[in-house]
């Protein structure tokens, strides 16, 4: 009979261990107050800025190359204004709401309190280890809950940094971080947390859904999918180049709302394509041998991204690298690629790319663009290139997305007063800000009566003063 036995891999004891050490705390303290929670996001945020550069470092070596000034723009920066942004609020985010008892129930006195979940599992993605891994915990933690948090095991380097940051800032039965390969993360999502967020691809969202569903965990779910770009007639080409360029060569192309195909008005494609190439050089002047443009992740990715691209051109798209110092195997850098007349069926119009290529698409009336989008898979991100407030608004009220930026790329998801979230296969729910901090709480009823109440009105016997009552008062 022993010799039937499976021992489980040790990161699966130490999971299931730190779980049932953070929820016997929570237990014991479940409700912290403003001052213990201002307390840990303040040791948070310094724990951050005293390893910013390790942080920047150990990203560029995860990638092989990523400027500095991307790590602080992207990931380091965004963390600390999350802090500062939710310390300036939390106490307004945590007093009750008072709620309308209704005439039924007068005098009594109604409230909602916002109550800590318990203990959050976090899986982070490998294109923003820290902003991803950090930016939910400053959520979790602002509700008054504690973390489990899953690093991905394609950016060993910055992990190594983020465990150090963590367990020099906060207690195992507080925070605590997991490594390891996808059969960590499974078993990760497998484990009965009061809520999960997961941050990765689609695909991978249907197995974490199903395993979260087996417990009943709630599940924050952001994803991705194919954001389109619209550019409409009034709008200036070399402008909406300006805004687009930027959104696809951050951290060379590889985020979920990064512009993932171009929807052009007919005839307008070699001016887009002219134009993009000319400002891709002017900012990236040395192609792939240009330090401020990032190298895509891994060798995997790499070889993905390009065996998508010679699909492409083997099924008759024209495709047309921005520098002729385009590709470097070795190191796996990939300076952006525009595709045109690509056929429909080609995987880089059917799946997410997440990297350099870009397809243009051209199109007749705007209502066309918008027939075209309404067809597939709702976006995580919209992104809309026009000055006419009547292209804006008819944009904006047909279409259905997780986000939308008019006349830029990115940017909504710096926003911290605003909801970040997909819908459908682009994810659901929300956090960042005030939706964050909801989203890691339970907002309870609590109604109190008072010692008189009219509540004895309505209690048998139902005679016909009863009915009178019921009919005549409360049914108006």
């Amino acid at each position: 009979m022993a010799e039937n036995i499976q021992l489980q891999p040790e990161y699966c004891t130490n999971m299931d261990r730190t779980l049932h050490t953070q929820q016997a705390a929570f237990r014991e303290a479940p409700m912290p107050s403003l001052d213990e929670r201002k307390h840990q996001l303040t040791a948070l945020k310094q724990a951050i800025k005293q390893h910013r550069e390790a942080l920047c470092q150990a990203l560029a070596e995860d990638y092989g190359q990523r400027h500095r000034q991307d790590s602080l723009v992207a990931d380091i920066v965004p963390c600390i204004n999350n802090i500062n942004y939710t310390l300036k609020r939390l106490k307004r985010w945590m007093r009750p709401s008072r709620r309308h008892a209704g005439l039924m129930l007068t005098p009594a006195k109604v409230t909602v309190h916002y109550q800590p979940v318990g203990v959050v599992g976090i899986v982070v993605p490998w294109n923003f280890p820290v902003m991803l891994s950090l930016g939910p915990l400053v959520s979790a933690l602002a509700a008054g809950n504690r973390a489990m948090i899953k690093l991905s095991e394609f950016t060993p380097a910055t992990n190594k940094v983020l465990r150090t940051l963590i367990e020099g800032t906060f207690k195992p039965d507080q925070v605590a971080v997991f490594e390891g390969e996808a059969d960590a993360a499974a078993h990760f999502t497998q484990l009965p947390f009061d809520h999960l967020l997961f941050t990765g691809s689609t695909a991978i969202g249907h197995h974490v859904m199903r395993a979260a569903a087996n417990n009943l965990t709630p599940v924050t779910l952001e994803l991705g999918g194919k954001s389109p770009v619209i550019i409409a007639d009034d709008m200036p080409i070399s402008l909406a180049v300006e805004r687009t360029l930027f959104g696809k060569c951050m951290n060379a192309g590889q985020i979920c709302v990064a512009p993932d195909y171009i929807l052009v008005p007919r005839g307008q494609t070699k001016a887009f394509i002219d134009s993009f190439i000319g400002q891709f050089n002017h900012h990236y002047p040395n192609g792939v041998d240009n330090t401020d443009f990032a190298s895509v992740i891994n060798p995997r990715q790499y070889q993905r991204l390009c065996q998508w691209l010679d699909e492409a051109k083997e099924l008759g798209a024209e495709v047309f690298p921005c520098h002729d110092n385009a590709r470097s195997d070795d190191r796996h850098r990939l300076i952006p690629h525009l595709l045109s007349n690509v056929p429909e069926h080609a995987t880089v119009m059917n799946e997410e790319i997440f990297g350099p290529l870009l397809p243009v698409v051209e199109y007749d009336q705007m209502a066309d663009a918008i027939h075209f989008i309404q067809q597939r898979p709702r976006p995580l991100a919209l992104y809309l290139m026009s000055q006419d407030p009547a292209v804006q608004q008819q944009v904006r009220d047909s279409t259905i997305s997780g986000g939308m930026a008019i006349n830029e790329t990115l940017l909504h998801v710096a926003a911290d007063d605003a909801p970040f979230g997909g819908i459908g296969p682009s994810g659901m729910g929300h956090y960042h800000g005030k939706e964050g901090f909801l989203t890691f709480s339970k907002a309870k009823t609590v109604l109190t009566q008072h010692k008189y109440a009219t509540t004895g009105l309505i209690k048998p016997p139902y005679n016909r003063w009863w009915q009178k009552l019921m009919l005549g008062f409360f049914m108006r």
